[in-house]
């Protein structure tokens, strides 16, 4: 009698999980992979490379991208040379890490990779459904994102699968920004996340010295479900008029002793990604208390995405 459907991607799970099992207890994360060259992405590899001291494949498919983020690695490197955090032959060999590719099949080797994105559903889920094809199948496959649903994109890994199923293999490495300084990293599993993964995702976190927070998959997480309401708030508190931006961000670095005010910081994360996220909070939870601030929306529209663009509520 022929398998049913799910008779037979039943069968595919107890192979994969088999296979995994072997190969992950045999092989360690020797070659990371990460997707998006950008400040996020780099930071993220040259980390890697620096602590956890593994080989890093860097793919992005602008060039630009690419040059330019080594080059921000190379600013960083020479900085922490001449504080002399680092020697200049531990710069060199950190560098020596990093390699650079346009192609996401150069990441057929690695044993994780990580991607770092744009926040754009489509985008991430795509990008896992190729991951699912192209990496081995011990692979850990983890994503940047500060508020798309793990389980969704889990679930794009499991769109034509070849061999092995790969959902169970995605988890959530939500880095803090800027990586090479904040020690934070909140790791989210997806309804579909084995334990094994969760294991070596918190562990490989801790070989690049970072300082691992879990959480479940629900909408912001802990870092954005706390953090961006509250910056939400302080921006409706200056539409509204109860202060101006110099009081409200003072009263909160010298109220609660945090190193800059809200409104200082959404301009370090990007005005976009705050309104963004706040969207996500909203749609995901339908309560009123996410309700994006309208001047945040206005500021977006008129592109004053904070430091970024040199304006937002300060200039730059």
């Amino acid at each position: 009698m022929a398998l049913s459907l799910v008779a037979r991607h039943q069968v595919q799970r107890l192979v994969a999980s088999q296979a995994r099992c072997y190969s992950s207890s045999m092989i360690p994360v020797k070659r990371l992979g990460v997707i998006g060259a950008g400040q996020m992405g780099l930071g993220i590899a040259l980390v890697a490379a620096q602590k956890a001291q593994v080989d890093v494949t860097i793919v992005d498919t602008s060039e630009a991208s690419l040059s330019k983020g080594l080059a921000f690695a190379d600013k960083l490197l020479a900085k922490d040379v001449a504080k002399e955090r680092i020697t200049q032959d531990e710069a060199d060999t950190a560098r020596s890490r990093l390699s650079v590719g346009t192609s996401m099949e150069k990441l057929t080797e690695v044993d994780f990779v990580i991607e770092a994105v744009p926040e754009i559903p489509e985008l991430k889920f795509s990008i896992f459904k190729e991951l699912a094809r192209i990496c081995q199948p011990h692979a850990v496959l983890a994503t940047n994102t500060s508020s798309i649903s793990i389980t969704k994109i889990a679930a794009a890994t499991t769109k034509n699968p070849k061999e092995f199923w790969a959902d169970d293999r995605v988890v959530s490495t939500h880095f803090m920004n800027p990586v090479p300084v904040q020690k934070g990293v909140e790791i989210i599993s997806g309804l579909q996340t084995s334990q094994e993964t969760l294991d070596r995702a918190i562990a490989f976190c801790k070989a690049m010295g970072k300082v691992a927070s879990v959480s479940t998959d629900a909408p912001g997480f802990l870092a954005n479900r706390i953090l961006m309401p509250y910056i939400n708030e302080a921006i409706i508190c200056l539409e509204t008029g109860v202060g101006d931006r110099d009081s409200i961000d003072s009263i909160m670095k010298n109220g609660t002793n945090v190193p800059m005010g809200p409104l200082q910081l959404a301009d370090f994360i990007g005005l976009d990604t705050c309104l963004a996220i706040m969207k996500v909070l909203h749609n995901e939870t339908g309560d009123s208390k996410y309700r994006p601030s309208i001047l945040l929306g206005k500021m977006v529209d008129a592109g004053w995405l904070g430091k970024k663009t040199g304006k937002g509520f300060y200039d730059y």
